[in-house]
């Protein structure tokens, strides 16, 4: 059993605590990382609101990114010393993961977001014996050392900077995957980013990296927007002074949009999205609202080939996407570091504050 200091959330609303935990001994799959860095994400303080039910006291954390200590039985992928950036898990068995799209695992929602325990129902963490929430994206990686799913771990050169790359495990490679992915821009395309945050400012990075030649984002914040503007945005629209729907369709000729990328979770922004597409359009729908949200659409207005599609975590193979994005980040190709901020673990709390106010775009917690 390794002991290690972890940030718990203690319950819905509580604020990070830094506090001495257990972690169980690895299984034949996981392996024990020494986190060097982990991003801080909206899904960590959605979770650590109470808004998602995960069971609370737990430790979150799902975008790590350090150096393997020890392994399981099993564990081929990695040795230790090697370095990783830690992501979402997965089965690796049900049809999904076998075609490649482990971002849609028949078990993802218990493995990754909401379970807190492995399959078969035990704890990978406890405090003092008793049992706190973990596993999470088979990580919990808000911890000097973090119990990893093997499926997790995404092996890296040792020589690329860990606190440059933690975030691809998971919001970068969504607004990236959102880009690549799902809309596949043709020659000559016009995507709309609506939402200036980590996730939307990888999808303008990741649309500048594509055959479109019209990239809009939308905000409400000017820093943001210019940001986007250096990122490759060859249009910005601030929606807190300007009619977003009348913007694109001056931009784009009145054609709309080819493809929009809905960041926010505002179901308004998420309609404005499907307004805006062009005949054959595609809305890809990311931010998450609470559970149970509902939008309606004009049917008549989706006949011309328009669609409207959900994205987990950019629906890619880890083990293929992440390898290509660090590439990309240490060209320079994918300047990711724009977006960051650094902070030191112990400065957590102030880390989420800044996160939740808009002050800083991706937090990046440095051990």
């Amino acid at each position: 059993m390794t002991t290690t200091t972890a940030a718990v959330v203690a319950s819905g609303g509580a604020p990070f605590t830094l506090v001495d935990v257990e972690l169980d001994e690895p299984r034949p799959d996981e392996a024990i990382v020494r986190i060097v860095a982990a991003g801080l994400c909206h899904t960590d303080l959605g979770v650590a609101s109470g808004g998602l039910p995960f069971p609370l006291p737990g430790v979150l954390g799902h975008e790590g990114a350090g150096i393997v200590e020890r392994v399981g039985s099993s564990v081929t992928s990695v040795v230790p010393g090697d370095h990783v950036i830690l992501s979402f898990t997965s089965c690796g068995r049900c049809g999904n993961c076998h075609d490649g799209h482990p971002a849609y695992c028949a078990s993802w929602l218990p493995l990754n977001l909401i379970g807190g325990v492995r399959t078969d129902g035990s704890h990978t963490i406890t405090r003092g014996g008793v049992p706190v929430g973990a596993h999470f994206f088979g990580q919990s990686s808000f911890s000097r050392h973090a119990l990893v799913d093997e499926r997790s771990m995404v092996k890296i050169a040792p020589d690329v900077p860990l606190e440059s790359v933690a975030p691809l495990g998971c919001g970068i490679q969504t607004g990236v995957g959102a880009v690549w992915n799902v809309l596949q821009p043709r020659p000559g395309a016009n995507i709309v980013v609506l939402g200036a945050g980590a996730v939307g400012l990888s999808a303008v990075m990741a649309a500048a990296l594509s055959p479109a030649t019209t990239i809009v984002a939308v905000d409400r914040v000017a820093e943001r927007l210019e940001l986007a503007r250096e990122l490759g945005a060859t249009h910005v629209i601030d929606a807190d002074d300007t009619d977003v729907a009348s913007a694109v369709g001056e931009i784009t000729g009145a054609a709309g949009a080819d493809g929009v990328v809905e960041t926010t979770g505002s179901l308004s922004v998420l309609r404005t999205g499907a307004d805006v597409l062009a005949p054959r359009g595609t809305l890809v729908i990311v931010g998450a609202p609470p559970f149970g949200s509902e939008v309606a659409l004009d049917v008549n207005a989706m006949l011309p080939g328009r669609k409207v599609i959900g994205l987990t975590l950019g629906d890619g193979e880890t083990q293929t996407v992440i390898p290509a994005l660090v590439a990309l980040v240490r060209s320079g190709r994918l300047p990711v570091d724009r977006l960051i901020t650094r902070y030191p673990f112990e400065d957590i709390g102030q880390a989420a504050q800044d996160m939740a106010s808009g002050k800083t775009i991706k937090p990046v917690l440095t051990f």
